[in-house]
């Protein structure tokens, strides 16, 4: 993994990058240096977002459920996929097998359910390509050059992922997916973050309009069922409702695709997409305190129910598009 020596850091403009080292993370952060604002990425674990700081009640604080240093991650990253890149798929290929170009093939690294999961890019090494600041923005541009990593997945494609911080508190993150094969791949994208807002998911509201909920069975892979779910289609409690579950959604220009609400202390997180990502992923862990909110191109399973499957000819390019606008409001 390739990483720049300099680092843009002359504080008289407005946004700023540094490449700092905490708790064995080699990190690159974004930041807008008058509101002290602050994005961190792990480039060696999937170009992942590592942090989300904003200033609260005049202090840091990161609404990004992150692992709390290397040893961590690398003994959780298998199993919780923090902020994961999901790429080549999101969520579960049911066996781990699929087909494509009328030929069969096996995942090899599966989950303990004996599914393949989240894809094949969440542990590896990305490569710094570049990393630009001025007055308007940061922005940050990774890439990693897949190859035959997988048996099951025999084929090479490029995933560059950009990152945009803007001003107040907006943050853009741009995943362009590169065919560089000589016949069409399956592919589909998708991110994994985990959210806090302080305190306990049961306190928040949650706001997104679903189309349908889409029925798994009990491995988490669709049925084939769609079925009406609109609990949130008004800005609604979670309150002790458990989540793990996939929802078609209809993007709108302009207007976000979910919101998160803490009330008590006035965070609010808003999700855009410009409908590259026509499926949300929620999940709500055991602990309560924070809640998965994964923006999908593609449904659990789409290698096999095609549901969202992009198929990419070859030198063909997508581009897949996701934006965090984070709000800190007045406490009720």
């Amino acid at each position: 993994m390739i990483f720049f020596t300099f680092a843009i850091t002359n504080l008289y403009m407005r946004f700023s990058i540094s490449t700092p080292v905490q708790n064995g993370f080699h990190l690159i952060t974004l930041k807008e240096n008058q509101s002290a604002t602050e994005v961190a990425v792990l480039p060696a674990f999937g170009a992942s977002l590592h942090a989300f700081n904003v200033l609260m009640d005049k202090k840091s604080f990161n609404i990004i459920d992150n692992y709390k240093n290397l040893e961590e991650a690398q003994k959780e990253a298998a199993n919780s996929y923090k902020s994961s890149k999901l790429s080549p798929f999101p969520c579960r290929i049911s066996n781990g097998k699929y087909s494509a170009n009328e030929n069969q093939y096996e995942l090899k690294n599966k989950f303990i359910d004996g599914s393949a999961i989240h894809g094949l890019l969440y542990n590896k090494a990305f490569d710094v390509v570049d990393e630009f600041a001025n007055e308007n923005m940061a922005s940050l541009v990774l890439k990693y050059d897949y190859d035959h990593d997988d048996e099951g997945y025999p084929f090479s494609y490029r995933c560059e992922i950009r990152y945009f911080l803007g001003p107040a508190n907006r943050l853009k993150i741009q995943t362009t997916i590169s065919n560089l094969s000589e016949t069409e791949i399956p592919i589909a994208d998708g991110w994994h973050p985990y959210f806090r807002l302080g305190g306990l998911v049961n306190n928040w509201l949650l706001h997104f309009n679903a189309r349908a909920i889409i029925e798994f069975d009990d491995k988490l892979i669709p049925t084939g069922k769609l079925l009406e779910y609109n609990l949130f289609n008004e800005s609604h409690p979670v309150g002790d409702i458990q989540l793990d579950n996939c929802f078609m959604i209809e993007p709108e220009n302009g207007k976000p695709v979910c919101e998160i609400v803490n009330s008590s202390n006035g965070l609010k997180v808003g999700f855009f997409t410009d409908g590259s990502y026509p499926y949300l992923q929620i999940y709500t862990p055991s602990h309560r305190q924070s809640i998965a909110i994964e923006n999908l191109s593609g449904a659990p399973d789409c290698f096999n129910n095609k549901m969202g499957l992009v198929s990419l000819k070859p030198r063909h390019s997508q581009t897949f598009t996701v934006q965090y606008q984070v709000t800190v409001g007045q406490k009720p």
